[in-house]
């Protein structure tokens, strides 16, 4: 009834932002499903390739940061319009590339455009949905990620297979520009949007706590002053300790099925396919959780916690995938893992909209996400440097071991930090 009471233009929206996810990490995952190819092509070995991964990480890092508080500046319309031109011309560029080093040169600027699109998004949900609803919309378009990582292993070894390893970058980054059209003939923020009506525009700004404030009038806030909140810590802390995790997930889960379990990664892998299919369910379930315990009567920052310590004790088994004796208990424990990493990233950036006003949000995602990728820089680095060392001792898996037991140990550690730091989230005063 709800629905039709109000209007449902939000959730067109949500649309919007669900497709740039999944173009957004399709576009980041090609270079691990045709890492087998390009490290006999470009000779490297897992050391160098860690390199190339913690390029994009560093340039992700720095990006989050800027792209942050540029798109609290100029809006989330022509900032998500920047950031996907960038992009989608990186990831193309990827096809001219003759040596590793213009892997790195290529990956840093895909870092660069891809840091645009969380800050922008979860902007735009703040500016679109009021709290109830945010976490929801967040899983929503959140599952993305990981759409683009399940049509991944199925559209790029075909590419590969009928047109080669160029033709599966230029494909895939050119699907950005498709999307634009769309962005700009469908989305404005709600105060000047033609489709919008009152009632839905009034159900966006119901929290007892919203001020409605018109964007010209908006006063700009400056990402130096956020480092002396508490809250932004809380932030940085949860996304500084389980982000790298899910680079893990994204770079290095195809080579460790090839090289565990002798999947050829030229074919369609239904392995890859589940465990993201998996962090689907993952993403919108968790989204939806906190959402369940709201509407049950729960104070948010309590539906928020309660929902992200469940995230973080599935995690945990992940450590027993050392002891799989065959694949499917591995992408069962990895996929749980992952779902569970998905539910959480959800709920986390829900938390940022939770404790800050609309005018600070991209900035304050900005800076935690910037430290997800700085974890993200060294945790590639610490990745390569483990399996090569193994793998010269003759012993790879024990490598995928260590790795293992430190992402079930970050999502608990990560839970603590920010419950410490938080105990109530409570709302930051500008």
């Amino acid at each position: 009834m709800e629905e039709k009471k109000v209007g449902s233009y939000r959730w067109v929206v949500v649309v919007l932002l669900f497709f740039a996810t999944s173009i957004n990490y399709l576009d980041r995952q090609v270079i691990g499903l045709l890492k087998p190819i390009l490290a006999i092509q470009f000779h490297w070995t897992e050391i160098d390739y860690g390199n190339i991964v913690m390029a994009f990480s560093a340039a992700y890092a720095v990006g989050l940061l800027l792209f942050g508080n540029f798109i609290d500046k100029i809006g989330t319309k022509l900032g998500y319009t920047i950031s996907i031109i960038i992009w989608s011309l990186s990831a193309m560029l990827h096809a001219i590339v003759k040596s590793t080093l213009g892997f790195g040169v290529v990956r840093v600027a895909l870092g660069l455009g891809e840091s645009g699109n969380f800050p922008a998004a979860i902007k735009t949900v703040a500016e679109w949905f009021p709290k109830k609803q945010r976490a929801f919309a967040t899983g929503l378009f959140n599952s993305g990620a990981n759409i683009g990582a399940v049509i991944a292993p199925v559209l790029v070894p075909w590419i590969l297979g009928i047109y080669g390893w160029q033709m599966a970058f230029i494909i895939t980054g050119a699907i950005g520009f498709v999307w634009l059209i769309f962005w700009r003939i469908f989305y404005e923020v709600p105060s000047k949007h033609k489709k919008l009506g009152a009632a839905e525009f009034e159900f966006i700004h119901s929290d007892i706590d919203e001020v409605v404030v018109k964007p010209e009038d908006e006063k700009k806030i400056r990402w130096v002053q956020l480092l002396g909140i508490r809250q932004t810590w809380t932030f940085v802390a949860g996304k500084l300790l389980t982000d790298p995790i899910w680079y893990f997930f994204l770079f290095w889960l195809p080579s460790y099925f090839a090289s565990t379990f002798n999947i050829d990664l030229k074919k369609p892998s239904l392995p890859l396919v589940i465990v993201y299919t998996a962090t689907t369910i993952g993403s919108i379930g968790g989204g939806y959780l906190s959402s369940w315990f709201i509407k049950k009567g729960w104070p948010i920052f309590k539906a928020r916690k309660v929902s992200m310590l469940i995230f973080a004790i599935c995690v945990v088994p992940i450590i027993t995938a050392r002891f799989a004796t065959n694949i499917w208990q591995a992408v069962f424990l990895i996929g749980l893992a992952a779902a569970a990493h998905q539910a959480w990233s959800a709920t986390i950036f829900t938390t940022a909209s939770d404790m800050f006003p609309k005018r600070a949000i991209s900035s304050v995602v900005g800076i935690g996400s910037m430290a997800g990728s700085v974890g993200g820089i060294f945790f590639p680095a610490l990745i390569g440097v483990i399996l090569e060392a193994n793998k010269k001792a003759g012993h790879i898996l024990w490598g995928y071991n260590i790795i293992f037991t430190i992402c079930g140990c970050a999502y608990l550690l990560a839970w603590i930090i920010m419950h410490l730091l938080s105990p109530k989230m409570k709302k930051v005063e500008l």
